[in-house]
């Protein structure tokens, strides 16, 4: 009886915890909430606490498995994408602002939409965003598909429509990562990507969250939003087969009969590859090792070993997310005029003896 106990209290709480690299910066999610921590141009760490509160928490019905997924995937890309922008704003866009001056594009947006600038730009942007995705990995390897199955094989290899589909989307997503990795403000992402992720093992490890201990840590994570979309395709192929096998030929002949099907069951498929990614982060064993290596071999290219001035960045965010910004201390009034000059947000004290779980 006294060793069960014992072991009890060596067991560690639970703790949600996931993030997203930003343009110079990290988002984290945590028990205190979300927090943003960027790196601005005067070399400070900027922290700031973002409110965001799931409608999984407000209505149990949205948190029942398979509509969770399809809810997490939709509210992570709408709140990460409002970081990314703002991040964005506050940093990179204003340096390329003071080099360049504004354009005459910027000015006309600034004389029609003001301080909604941004928020126009961004609902373009991820509308664009949205259409190409639509392009790229749905609409062009169907197209494709229907013209080698018409020119090539008179018909002859409709049943293998999916596993052509799947392999084509796969081409284009790992050219399409690779080519990105190339650009000199993408790589600095994966960077922070890599810190961001890094910093989760430390804390999952329960160790300190110092940069030399996350340093040492990989940057691979099974819960990545990377394994997250590559699995999706996997599970799409999956998903599509059976379909294909009960629907009649006339649909999978058409190109476009096929994609409504398609985007009929793209909820079913997220919400799949939400579980299986929650599961693997909970319960590794060989069959999702085996499962999630593709994911984590694609994160050799959408990841990057960070420098230690951006794990600096990362482990602000994630000790943020865990205990909340500290108010700062009213400097006496002899330093009054240091205290005006700009600092860096202080750091909350490290945690070390939780550990994470949630979609990062």
């Amino acid at each position: 009886m006294s060793n069960k106990k014992e072991n009890n209290k060596d067991k560690k709480e639970y703790v949600a915890v996931g993030g997203q690299a930003l343009m110079e910066g990290i988002m984290m999610r945590g028990p205190e909430g979300s927090a943003m921590a960027l790196r601005l141009p005067d070399g400070s760490i900027d922290v700031e606490m973002k409110k965001f509160v799931s409608i999984r928490k407000k209505y149990k019905f949205f948190n029942i498995p398979l509509l969770r997924g399809i809810v997490s995937f939709i509210e992570s890309m709408i709140f990460g994408y409002n970081c990314l922008m703002e991040s964005a704003e506050k940093t990179s866009l204003d340096d390329l602002t003071a080099e360049e001056g504004d354009s005459k594009l910027d000015k006309w947006l600034s004389d029609h939409f003001g301080p909604k600038m941004m928020s126009v730009i961004g609902i373009v942007s991820m509308v664009l965003s949205l259409g190409l995705s639509f392009l790229l990995f749905m609409y062009a390897p169907s197209k494709l598909f229907t013209l080698i199955n018409e020119k090539l094989f008179d018909g002859g290899i409709l049943k293998i429509r999916t596993l052509f589909e799947g392999l084509i989307r796969i081409i284009i997503f790992v050219g399409y990562m690779v080519i990105v990795s190339k650009m000199k403000e993408i790589h600095r992402v994966y960077m922070y990507h890599g810190a961001e992720h890094k910093s989760i093992f430390c804390f999952e490890a329960g160790l300190d969250l110092t940069v030399e201990n996350v340093r040492k840590q990989i940057r691979f994570h099974p819960r990545c939003g990377t394994s997250f979309i590559f699995l999706s395709i996997i599970i799409s192929i999956l998903i599509s087969s059976v379909f294909a096998l009960v629907l009649p030929d006339f649909i999978l002949k058409s190109t476009w009969r096929w994609l409504v099907i398609k985007l009929l069951i793209l909820p079913l498929i997220m919400g799949v590859g939400f579980e299986f990614i929650q599961l693997a982060g909970r319960k590794p064993n060989k069959l999702t090792r085996a499962l999630s290596a593709p994911g984590l071999w694609m994160q050799r290219i959408t990841t990057a070993e960070p420098t230690d001035d951006i794990i600096e960045v990362g482990i602000a965010a994630l000790k943020a997310a865990l205990n909340g910004v500290p108010e700062k201390e009213e400097a006496p009034a002899e330093t009054a005029q240091e205290a005006e000059s700009p600092v860096s947000t202080e750091e909350p004290p490290a945690v070390s003896e939780q550990t994470a779980d949630e979609n990062n």
